[in-house]
């Protein structure tokens, strides 16, 4: 009873979140202000007995906070799957994207590209975090083309050769190799981790200033554009995720029982892991590195629902968590604003420490 009225409540709470949200920053704009501005915006009116907000509050919250805390739902929502399939899977709790050296490798990919196209004169940084060109003329819109593909195919295939070198480590018996997996993904995360500060070190100083705060994570700067490529991926790779949801949770009983109903383990097991690595590309190349949500998250819903795979009620949780760090990295200082990789680390390390307290 409790898991069939989650569903709902999270949704209610995920509208209410997000129109919360948008009221917490630099400039005070009161919870009243920002529905006002959602109904003027799509009714055309104001609520009822209450006048309409300047027009300035109104560019801040649509323009810049709304664009943000989409992009952080999104990135919790999808970091918390692909970290929810990734522990299933290799049925192994400790694992998720940053762990399993996915993250790392994306962010190598990511930054393989920007540190190579920075300095060509071919792209420039955006406000979507992408690139656009710097040159106008009728060419500017295949640049601008150029530059929207290869960050995110950078990340990916940064990703892609990440689970590969996994796999390979562990060879053909995965089902007896699980903690050798977390292993191998915890090297090679350190091994993309060195490489993308050497990319970092004998890059332009613009270039390495650009990607420094990118490559903590941060939504600051997400845009209406920049929204949709995401969004549609992570509901995509979601919407695959549970149409596999029954051979997926048989894998829990492990490889022999799953074969035993007529599932192709190696197979299964390698398609979800490259879409991990697909969500977890798109999500680095527009937000940057974030850990440990792929790991508090699931575990959490686990918690509250053992024996259970929901998906959707994990992809909830995981996009409010985000919302609510991203609120307390834009407020927790007054001059500055916190990367939201440094508040998931250090609340993830402290998870990761219980985890392996309780197990012990």
């Amino acid at each position: 009873m409790g898991h069939k009225w989650a569903v709902p409540t999270l949704s209610i709470l995920s509208v209410i979140t997000l129109l919360a949200a948008a009221s917490f920053g630099a400039a005070n704009i009161s919870f009243s202000d920002v529905i006002n501005v959602v109904l003027h915006n799509t009714f055309g009116t104001a609520m009822f007995g209450m006048t309409e907000v300047s027009g300035i509050a109104e560019r801040i919250v649509m323009e810049l906070r709304f664009p943000r805390i989409l992009l952080a739902f999104i990135a919790g929502a999808g970091l918390s799957v692909a970290g929810s399939v990734l522990q299933t899977v290799t049925r192994n709790p400790l694992a998720d994207p940053y762990l399993f050296g996915i993250s790392s490798g994306a962010s190598f990919g990511a930054v393989l590209v920007i540190t190579l196209f920075s300095g060509s004169g071919l792209f420039a940084e955006s406000s979507s975090g992408l690139f656009a060109s710097s040159s106008g003329g009728s060419g500017s819109g295949l640049f601008e083309l150029l530059g929207w593909i290869s960050l995110p195919l950078g990340a990916f295939l940064g990703a892609g050769v990440s689970v590969l070198m996994v796999l390979t480590l562990c060879g053909r018996n995965m089902s007896s190799q699980i903690e050798r997996m977390l292993l191998s993904g915890v090297a090679i995360s350190f091994m993309f981790g060195a490489l993308t500060s050497l990319l970092l070190y004998f890059s332009s100083p613009q270039a390495a200033a650009s990607v420094l705060f990118w490559s903590l994570g941060s939504f600051a700067k997400a845009s209406w554009e920049g929204l949709l490529f995401p969004a549609v991926v992570v509901c995509a790779a979601t919407g695959i995720i549970l149409l596999f949801k029954r051979q997926i949770m048989a894998m829990r009983a492990g490889d022999e029982t799953a074969h035993t109903l007529g599932i192709n383990v190696s197979r299964l097991r390698l398609q979800m892991l490259l879409l991990c690595s697909l969500i977890t590309a798109i999500l680095v190349a527009n937000c940057g590195g974030i850990g440990f949500v792929g790991l508090m998250i699931p575990h959490t819903v686990r918690m509250l629902f053992p024996g259970r795979f929901p998906l959707i009620t994990t992809a909830l949780v995981g996009g409010l968590f985000m919302v609510w760090i991203d609120v307390l990295a834009r407020t927790m200082l007054s001059s500055q604003e916190l990367p939201v990789g440094i508040i998931t680390a250090v609340i993830g390390s402290i998870f990761f420490l219980f985890i392996l307290g309780s197990r012990r």
